[in-house]
Parts: structure tokens; sequence; C-alpha cells
């Protein structure tokens, strides 16, 4: 099917290629289908377009916690594991949604409440809210040894 994107004008997305997210995402839950685009040609892509399939002008930017130095530890409830088709470790992404901070000149940053969780054999997903972030945080640019 070819679908109009915000950032890619228009591209063909093959189903298999389609992440659903049955509960939609948080202020969006009428969007349920995605798909993930990034700039072809440039290496390995540092951050993900997510693209709404039924609204053109709904992207999301989103990129791996790990390259931002966060791993996760999640705990899934038994209807999340269900909605997720009870996925394998290895068969599951974590993402984070990047957002505009309102201030000034303060730039991007990463929602850490709320990551995506996406089961990529399945191709269906679900955005989880954190009432606490307790993340593992690991500082790998020191300029010298402590």
């Amino acid at each position: 099917m070819q679908v109009q994107t915000y950032l890619f004008g228009a591209v063909d997305v093959s189903p298999e290629k389609v992440i659903t997210f049955p509960k939609g995402l948080f202020a969006f839950q009428n969007q349920t289908r995605f798909m993930l685009a990034h700039e072809e040609g440039k290496g390995a892509p540092a951050s993900f377009t997510l693209q709404s399939l039924d609204d053109p002008a709904l992207a999301f930017q989103i990129m791996d916690p790990a390259a931002l130095g966060f791993s996760y530890e999640l705990e899934l409830t038994d209807e999340e594991d269900a909605l997720l088709q009870s996925p394998a470790a290895e068969d599951v992404a974590v993402m984070l949604i990047l957002y505009k901070q309102e201030e000034e000149g303060a730039g991007i940053a990463p929602s850490l409440r709320a990551p995506l969780i996406i089961n990529l054999k399945a191709r269906v997903g679900l955005q989880k809210l954190l009432a606490q972030v307790a993340t593992n945080v690991t500082l790998s640019n020191l300029v010298s040894k402590v």
C-alpha cells in the first residue's frame, strides 16, 4: 500500500512492515497503525520516524534508550503480555519517543516515563506509562578516568 508521510512524502509500505498499537499511543488512542522509517544510505540510524499510517501529519522521532545510556528492566502485566502476544525477550525492542521541550532553547528530550515496547516478530506494540523511572544509567562519554 502507498502511504503519504509527513517527512518522506509518498512511500510504499508492505503489510508485514506495519506495527499495530492496539490501544494507540497516549493522547493518540485512535492512531493504531504505524511504520518505522529512516533516511536510507546514512549508515545505522540514530533515530527512527514512527509514522502514523492513518494520519500523514502524525509522526514521532523515536530512539533506542541504549543510545542515550539508559537501559530498562520492565515488568509487563498479564494484559500487556497478552497484547504483545507473549514475546521472547530477544523479539522485544524498547524505544523512547523524543519531544521538544517547551522552554525556549531547552532542546529535545526523551520521554523516559512512557517507553514504547514493540514485539518485532508479531509487529505489535504498546506504550507503557511508568509511575517511577528506575533506569540503569551508563556514562560512556567520560573524558578521563575517575
